[in-house]
């Protein structure tokens, strides 16, 4: 299995994660309304969760982009090389919101979105 298809399933593993994050630091939480809860944490919880749904949000388009350009036949070295850097920027984007890097964060986002854009394109850009 490429390694992309494995960065998908890392990707799609991310949301857990950061809720998991946001969940053991805040206080006293309520799994009978969890979303709820979390709206009114603060700080590092806050952030986290706020990492957790931008992640549900980033993740469609990267699974999309994928799955896209390796069904394109697209060089999947290259495929698998943005992949890697996506999750890798995802990971740093979700420890510097965590952190509260706000400005670092943006760059790991814009990165991320890049690569997902880039691994889109290449299908047209190699074929």
């Amino acid at each position: 299995m490429p390694i992309a298809f494995w960065c998908v399933l890392l990707a799609g593993l991310l949301p857990v994660a950061t809720v998991a994050i946001a969940k053991a630091g805040g206080k006293s939480f309520d799994n009978h309304d969890p979303r709820a809860w979390l709206d009114r944490q603060s700080g590092r919880a806050r952030r986290a969760d706020l990492a957790h749904r931008n992640h549900f949000e980033a993740f469609p388009f990267f699974a999309a982009a994928v799955l896209t350009a390796s069904h394109l036949q697209a060089p999947q070295a290259r495929i698998d090389e943005l992949a890697i850097l996506f999750v890798v920027m995802r990971v740093l984007y979700t420890a510097c919101y965590i952190a509260d890097r706000a400005t670092l964060r943006t760059l790991c986002w814009t990165i991320g979105m890049l690569c997902t854009i880039g691994i889109f394109l290449l299908p047209a850009l190699t074929g």
